[in-house]
């Protein structure tokens, strides 16, 4: 493949944007449509592209890209180079079949949107962003990409900016995820200033010469590595940086579902997958340890708070930063039997995962087409209404779940396995979270589109009960059939992970796993059927027999209050921003205005010598030569 179709791959996409923004806009308002169609086919073309890289790497391997040297001063070079592997390949085409179908379904969603050719514009520069963190083979590109990838969701979380909670989410999101970014930047620093290279393919090699030689230690590189995790526990919404993503979804609902399937938090994955050879150093073990344990415990503690939300997208929000968590158990605790199979097992994960929670998005977006809210309690009995939507929704449901034959079930079992394997009390919080996850995704299922329709009920409001158009419905068709296909896919053996057979998952030694996997799942479904379907249990019974886990859950363990009211207002605003602000008045402040009295109070003084009378002149002349004569001589007599 010619090293310039590579370059397209996300050059396309930020061609189009530039279209958009700087002609389609201006000159062809009038005509939304056009931005919509320019961004399909840019992210068509880069589909295609991917397709055939793909097909070479299959063929040949790792594929070598001339790298473009950008800065040259003295010995210090920065080049613009392509890292194009079998990682590299997988990626290019989620991220590229998932935003492409996300833009076919945009149409009808956005349609009639004032903003719509600035969104498609956001989108095509989103798209492009994630392709080029994806391609990129130093640590300096993948940080100006992955801050790109911050700008455009900042821009499109808050698109409806007019809407106050919009612009909140939109700047809430972005100041978090920036804490994090902040470690990945020393992190990136660090690494150079021991190395003197950015290169991601040769800092394994140089880290290992580094430590040998004496001028890195093992807790220096074990901080590196958690500076590099710290990006992408901010970017992957993990433990404790997840406040931002379900805030996130103030904006529109195809944007949401591009955030949780393959780009804004796929980003964090990938990077920690990416770089996975540094983790995997031995004297850096401490930062495996804490990837496996965050991603354990984040999967449990956002489950249980999707347990109880009642919005749609706020269920799916936590649900995917859940879903997170298992694929940063599945990188921290794979990598300990080496790194490919933890690059097989996470990536596996996300790669199944993009299908079936980008449907679930779309699919949420398709009730809100239909009823004009997002709250579960003001919906119900739309599967008479949504057959399309309702199938759809259940194949992602039962993909999300982990039931055979969807795709889930083959990614999560993958993640149980290396758990148990290498860390044990992981492996049992992630039992406990299929449950959970089997619960609140059928819950959704049940109270969206079973019993009878609970909102208005004028006729206005019966008419709108209807399946959507087209141009939504078929992206879903697709991404459905994919949330199946996608688990056949023998993704995570082509990416250097083991092969396993139908045989062995169900009969094999470790098949005591799939089944208590598959058996919890079951009773989770069952659960959600007893509460919400057959009426079975009381929900709200249940909500007052353990009341103060629902009040925990529901907001949120306090994480809102302890961050804005305690961190920022208490100890930031009236704590350390008023003694800088004490210290800028009565120090800085004070010095700059004492010397300027005092310069003010010694001419004041001078002004007065200005008598105008020349016999005081002539006095002050004499005694001003009589001092000097004097310390003169003092000196003479002192060095004589």
């Amino acid at each position: 493949m010619p090293s310039g179709a590579v370059w397209a791959i996300f050059l396309v996409p930020l061609f189009s944007f530039v279209v958009i923004s700087l002609i389609l806009r201006p000159f062809f308002n009038h005509k939304p449509k056009l931005s919509g169609y320019v961004t399909i086919a840019a992210i068509t073309v880069s589909l295609a592209l991917s397709f055939w890289l793909l097909s070479d790497v299959i063929k040949y391997g790792q594929l070598s890209v001339a790298p473009i040297e950008w800065v040259v001063i003295g010995s210090f070079k920065i080049s613009l180079g392509l890292l194009v592997d079998r990682l590299t390949a997988v990626m290019l085409v989620v991220v590229c079949s998932v935003s492409l179908l996300v833009q076919i379904y945009s149409q009808g969603y956005m349609d009639k949107d004032p903003g719509y050719p600035r969104y498609f514009a956001f989108m095509s520069l989103f798209t492009a962003s994630m392709l080029g963190l994806v391609l990129a083979s130093n640590l300096l590109m993948m940080y100006v990409f992955w801050e790109l990838v911050g700008l455009c969701s900042y821009l499109l979380i808050g698109f409806w900016f007019h809407r106050p909670a919009a612009a909140a989410a939109a700047k809430k999101a972005f100041i978090v995820t920036r804490l994090g970014d902040f470690g990945f930047l020393l992190a990136i620093l660090f690494l150079y200033l021991t190395t003197g290279t950015f290169d991601i393919a040769a800092l394994p090699g140089a880290l290992q010469q580094a430590l040998v030689a004496g001028t890195l230690t093992s807790t220096g590189l074990t901080l590196a590595a958690l500076g590099i995790f710290s990006g992408a526990v901010g970017k992957s919404a993990q433990f404790p940086l997840h406040v931002w993503l379900p805030d996130a979804m103030e904006g529109p609902t195809p944007v949401s579902a591009l955030i949780h399937a393959a780009t804004m938090v796929a980003a964090g994955v990938y990077l920690v997958a990416r770089t996975i050879l540094i983790f995997t150093i031995p004297e850096a073990e401490g930062a495996l340890t804490t990837i496996a344990i965050i991603g354990g415990f984040t999967a449990i503690f956002a489950a249980s708070m999707a347990l109880v939300m009642n919005d749609i997208k706020r269920v799916l929000a936590y649900s995917t930063i859940s879903q997170l968590g298992y694929m940063m158990l599945g990188l921290g605790a794979g990598a300990i039997a080496g790194p490919a199979i933890a690059i097989s097992v996470g990536i596996f994960h996300l790669f199944n995962h993009a299908f079936f929670k980008s449907l679930l998005f779309l699919g949420a977006g398709s009730v809100n087409h239909a009823t004009g809210t997002f709250d579960m309690r003001e919906m119900g009995g739309l599967r008479k209404h949504m057959p399309w939507t309702f199938a759809a929704f259940l194949i992602a449901s039962l993909a999300l779940a982990g039931i055979f034959p969807f795709s889930g079930f083959f990614s999560k079992d993958q993640i149980l396995a290396q758990a148990f394997d290498h860390r044990a009390i992981m492996f049992y919080l992630a039992m406990i979270t299929v449950f959970m996850t089997a619960s609140y995704t059928f819950r959704v299922l049940f109270m969206t589109f079973g019993g009878e329709y609970r909102g208005a009920q004028d006729h206005q409001a019966s008419h709108k009960l209807h399946e959507s158009p087209l141009v939504m419905l078929l992206p879903m068709v697709l991404l459905a059939i994919m949330s199946f296909v996608s688990g056949w896919i023998p993704v995570g053996h082509f990416l250097g992970g083991e092969a396993h057979s139908l045989a062995e998952l169900f009969w094999g030694s470790e098949a005591w796993m799939t089944w208590l996997s598959l058996m919890l799942a079951g009773l989770g479904i069952l659960l959600a059927y007893a509460m919400y379907s057959a009426k079975w249990l009381a929900p709200e019974r249940i909500g007052q027999t353990f009341r103060h886990f629902y009040v925990l859950f529901a907001r949120k363990y306090w994480f809102d209050e302890l961050y804005e009211r305690v961190i920022v207002v208490r100890l930031l605003v009236n704590t350390i921003f008023r003694l800088c602000h004490l210290f800028d008045v009565y120090v800085i402040d004070g010095i700059v205005n004492g010397i300027a009295g005092g310069t003010i109070l010694a001419g004041g003084g001078a002004r007065k010598a200005q008598t105008g009378q020349l016999q005081w002149y002539g006095l002050a002349l004499c005694l001003g030569i009589l001092a000097i004569f004097v310390i003169v001589l003092i000196c003479f007599l002192a060095f004589a």
